[in-house]
């Protein structure tokens, strides 16, 4: 099979979230079963697919154990099977599957799956994003929304918007659901890659919320925090929240 690398990213992740429907579906697991047996399994799939496909590549799995030999490779491959296990477990829609692609670490290609919306949005395909509204929105955690973002929020005088994945954050801009994601309570590269690169593709901003690159396949993965919004909202943000650093 010979694909394009934007659509192997988007087979893979349309194709590894229709196994996690199928995996719910089977009634065979609940609760924390559940996202387990989902997460490996997923993850079996996007390895062994990826590996088949672009052997000489690197990948970096949050399901898979890290190999130190990513790091020499300009192309490395980040998935996260399942972005937001809980939502997933819950037959909730805002859950994602990650998969991209940096470059000498930048976030150049990326698809991310809305299983539960039957969507596929990719960073090669950029779509219109519906204008703003007047007041903005900015989705944060469900359960544990950061003081940087809930502060820059009341600034600015905008709507919080609770959500689950990092993924369907992102992705809630892009199809017009929210204006601002602003994260600052610590993720890890599978969950910001694959999603940075499909906004960047539409055309909104990415970055670190002090405003520098985000910066892929390091040797430490913990990336404490994240901005995604349309460009003409990035300058109020990156301003409002230097009063909470």
């Amino acid at each position: 099979m010979s694909m394009t690398d934007g659509d192997l990213a988007a087979h893979l992740a349309d194709q590894a979230g229709k196994i996690l429907l199928q995996v719910r579906a089977s009634g065979m697991f609940e609760g924390k079963s559940l996202g387990k047996a989902g997460d490996q399994t997923a993850n079996q799939f996007l390895v062994h697919a990826l590996r088949q496909q672009r052997p000489e590549d690197g990948l970096l799995s949050e399901e898979e154990k890290d190999n130190a030999e990513r790091l020499a490779k300009e192309r490395v491959w980040i998935v996260d099977p399942v972005d937001g296990t809980r939502e997933y477990g819950e037959e909730r829609t805002d859950w994602a599957v990650h998969v991209g692609m940096a470059v000498n670490g930048v976030p150049v290609l990326g698809a991310v799956a809305l299983p539960g919306l039957d969507a596929v949005l990719r960073s090669d395909e950029p779509g219109q994003i519906p204008a703003a509204p007047e007041k903005l929105r900015m989705v944060v955690s469900r359960t544990r929304p950061a003081k940087e973002a809930t502060g820059v929020c009341e600034a600015i005088g905008g709507e919080l918007v609770p959500m689950g994945s990092a993924g369907a954050k992102a992705m809630a801009i892009l199809r017009g659901e929210a204006d601002i994601y602003l994260h600052s309570g610590g993720q890890y590269e599978w969950d910001s890659m694959a999603p940075a690169a499909v906004a960047l593709g539409w055309g909104l901003h990415a970055s670190r919320i002090d405003g520098s690159p985000l910066v892929y396949n390091q040797q430490d993965v913990y990336m404490p925090d994240l901005l995604i919004c349309r460009k003409e909202h990035a300058d109020l943000v990156l301003d409002k929240v230097k009063a909470f650093l």
